[in-house]
């Protein structure tokens, strides 16, 4: 374990990006912390390297993913049916079933030394969904989580009508995070038809425009989900 810790996080918004190419930043910068942990191992604690933390919030153009726990059977169409819809499909190596990523979504990768904050991969967990309902809620959308099922959830008390609005995927490796959350601000909903989004093929998919009836400003969405991912994790940005 490196003694320095470094809650610096360095924030990159990577815009509307393809999303292989946005898989492989998150991998060089995952590789790079990793690189860092391995060299530091037996070396003495005023000798080792700080690790560095990122948090990269972006779009995707329309793109199907994966997850290793995931079935291929939740993917209701073939490869003429994604050309049609001009949409790619990549299986990767984060956990979880299948999802949707398109513009109008708010995507955060945040890769984090978890060693810098708290060695607790359920604890982050909750604070990203947490991050997520904070957010919701300065738009006066009440959210919440239902027991077993990753991301966040609208009426996820009652449940006479549970939609998700935020879907969770990550991979972490010697406390190392990538992957993350993809929030549904302006989303095309009607791409969500042609899988079994996570596959939960009993409760619905929504949005914040869907919800509130207009469309919202991402990089505002954005900035307010930033700043309260920061407050939750006592992060300095750079």
């Amino acid at each position: 374990m490196n003694n320095n810790l470094n809650k610096t996080v360095q924030f990159i918004d990577l815009g509307l990006i393809d999303y292989q190419e946005g898989w492989d930043t998150q991998e060089k910068l995952f590789a790079e912390i990793i690189d860092i942990k391995v060299n530091n191992r037996g070396i003495a604690p005023e000798e080792q390297k700080i690790t560095p933390n990122y948090l990269l919030f972006c779009q995707h153009p329309h793109v199907y993913t994966l997850g290793k726990s995931g079935k291929i059977d939740n993917l209701l169409l073939n490869e003429e049916g994604l050309q049609e819809k001009e949409a790619k499909f990549y299986k990767i190596n984060r956990g979880g079933d299948i999802t949707y990523h398109g513009p109008g979504q708010l995507v955060g990768y945040p890769i984090l030394d978890l060693e810098n904050f708290f060695t607790d991969i359920h604890r982050y967990m909750r604070f990203l969904e947490e991050g997520v309902i904070l957010t919701l809620a300065d738009y006066g959308i009440e959210a919440g989580r239902i027991e077993g099922l990753t991301g966040v959830w609208l009426d996820a008390v009652e449940q006479k009508n549970p939609r998700k609005i935020c879907a969770m995927g990550v991979k972490s490796s010697r406390w190392v995070t990538m992957h993350g959350l993809a929030l549904n601000v302006n989303t095309d909903l009607n791409y969500f038809q042609n899988i079994v989004p996570c596959g939960i093929d009993d409760k619905a998919v929504t949005s914040m425009a869907t919800e509130l009836g207009k469309l919202l400003d991402v990089q505002e969405v954005g900035a307010k989900l930033k700043g309260h991912l920061g407050r939750l994790f006592e992060m300095e940005f750079a």
